[in-house]
């Protein structure tokens, strides 16, 4: 017997019609209006030949369009795949060829871009605004929500460089808003901004929790500083999901202001955070929420509940309510306090990747997820994340591997090898630099290798620095000892001061 229930937006548009769904800059939209425009959608997309299950791109800004396109999907039971925007032609048209060549539904800011990168993938492009001038017919919508049966697919890059494309089911999202409201509770008058991106899972999150709990989210189309600041000043904002990049941009435009008392939860993800400006949130009694999660867990899967935000500053907390975490050491519990992988069980975790039963395979041991990040479990149950994954690169809350970079800058002529590290940023948290060795022979150009990178990659991916070395270290297997490019930095740093 699959678990069934209402179809969230439509269950939602019958209980509170009026309420408050969205806010933006330019319009407000109650969630019954939300529906009716979600429900001229579906009937245009069901129009365009989409079924049930069928696999549909969305390459999209944050705008009210977006979210009408995410419901209308889930009203017809089609299973979305949010495209980030800030990716390269390329790496958008082989995401889609991944899915098996889907609809890509796309907005005027990304039009171009979309085109391009499906007339490689071989699928045809829908705008967004033309989905909400069709006609409506209910008869379309689905009435009950599988939550055993996919509803996205968000990609995320492995540490082979290959993106995989995270299969959560409805089962997910709904587990994982009701792990956040167990934990965070929930007001009559709560509000969440967000203004992280609707293709990551953050602010996909947040969309789901808006429908699930009938709360109002307000809604930015990117993320800038001042107008966050402005927004969290006016005393209507309850909650805010940001990285430490976001938020270091925010404290520097804020000055000696404080955020109004109705902002209850600022919850601070996307790696490690520098000491002292956690530090200096809590001087200030900001409601630092520190939290660890990925794609993977549909969001969220760890976070510091509040009576400790001081006395364990630094932690990403306790599992959330119906999730489970242990540290595995050489394949064994690991002691309070001894470092190993963090590995995750629960409703939220996610139910496979797509087209890839050997990286589903490797990922799972007895329903444990495992994350591939390091951390420890203190003697009081609480996780502390040392490294996320091991090369990881966090710049700006984005995920940067090295070996995506690598592969790129190993394919430009005259490379025999390239290695990628990550470097404190003081405004992206880290970003990535690359050392190459050269054949014999070879001309180096760093402003030619930087530019076929930008040609081919996402520009947070980008390296900021280039620097060539007669050989790259290895080991006896030849593999990559990135720790030793960590040293041959600091060393270059320490010689040129």
């Amino acid at each position: 017997m699959n678990p069934a229930m209402p179809q969230w937006l439509a269950q939602r548009a019958q209980l509170t019609p009026e309420r408050m769904a969205i806010e933006t800059k330019q319009e407000r939209l109650t969630f019954r209006q939300l529906f009716a425009r979600a429900c001229c959608a579906a009937s245009a997309l069901r129009t365009a030949g989409v079924q049930p299950d069928d696999l549909v791109a969305s390459l999209q800004s944050n705008t009210v369009d977006c979210v009408v396109t995410i419901h209308a999907l889930m009203l017809i039971g089609a299973v979305m795949v949010p495209l980030n925007t800030r990716l390269s032609t390329e790496e958008l048209s082989r995401q889609i060829r991944d899915c098996g060549r889907p609809l890509v539904i796309t907005d005027q800011d990304n039009l171009s871009k979309a085109a391009r990168a499906s007339e490689r993938g071989g699928s045809v492009v829908l705008r967004a605004e033309a989905l909400t001038h069709s006609h409506t017919d209910q008869e379309t919508v689905i009435k009950d929500i599988q939550l055993n049966r996919p509803c996205t697919v968000i990609f995320t890059s492995g540490t082979t460089g290959h993106p995989k494309g995270v299969v959560l089911t409805s089962g997910n999202h709904w587990w994982n808003a009701n792990a956040s409201l167990i934990n965070l509770g929930l007001s009559a008058d709560d509000q969440w901004l967000c203004c992280v991106p609707l293709f990551h899972v953050s602010g996909l999150s947040i969309l789901m929790k808006s429908v699930i709990y009938g709360m109002p989210i307000y809604l930015m189309k990117k993320f800038d500083p001042e107008r966050v600041n402005h927004l969290l000043l006016s005393g209507n904002i309850s909650h805010i999901s940001v990285v430490a990049s976001m938020l270091r941009r925010m404290l520097d435009v804020l000055g000696p202001k404080r955020y109004s008392n109705t902002l209850r939860c600022i919850l601070l993800g996307g790696g490690p955070v520098p000491a002292a400006m956690l530090q200096y949130c809590l001087d200030r009694r900001m409601p630092i929420y520190q939290t660890y999660g990925m794609s993977e867990t549909a969001s969220q899967a760890v976070t510091l509940p509040p009576e400790y935000m001081r006395e364990k500053a630094g932690s990403a907390g306790k599992p959330l309510f119906p999730i489970q975490i242990r540290i595995d050491k050489d394949g064994q519990a690991a002691a309070p306090g001894e470092p190993g992988e963090i590995l995750i069980k629960g409703p939220t975790v996610f139910s496979h990747y797509l087209n890839n039963k050997e990286a589903t395979e490797e990922a799972f041991d007895d329903y444990w997820f495992h994350s591939g990040d390091i951390g420890r479990i203190d003697e009081d149950g609480f996780l502390f994340v040392l490294d996320r994954r091991k090369d990881l690169i966090i710049s700006g809350g984005e995920n940067v591997y090295p070996a995506e970079i690598e592969s790129v800058l190993s394919g430009c002529k005259g490379i025999r090898r390239a290695g990628v590290i990550g470097i404190p940023s003081p405004e992206w948290g880290r970003v990535p630099i690359a050392f190459v060795s050269l054949n014999e022979g070879a001309h180096f150009s760093e402003s030619e290798l930087i530019a076929a990178c930008n040609a081919q990659l996402a520009g947070y991916k980008v390296p900021r620095r280039i620097f060539v070395l007669n050989e790259l270290p290895e080991n006896a297997a030849h593999k990559l000892l990135r720790r030793k490019l960590h040293a041959i930095y600091e060393k270059m740093v320490q010689e040129h001061h």
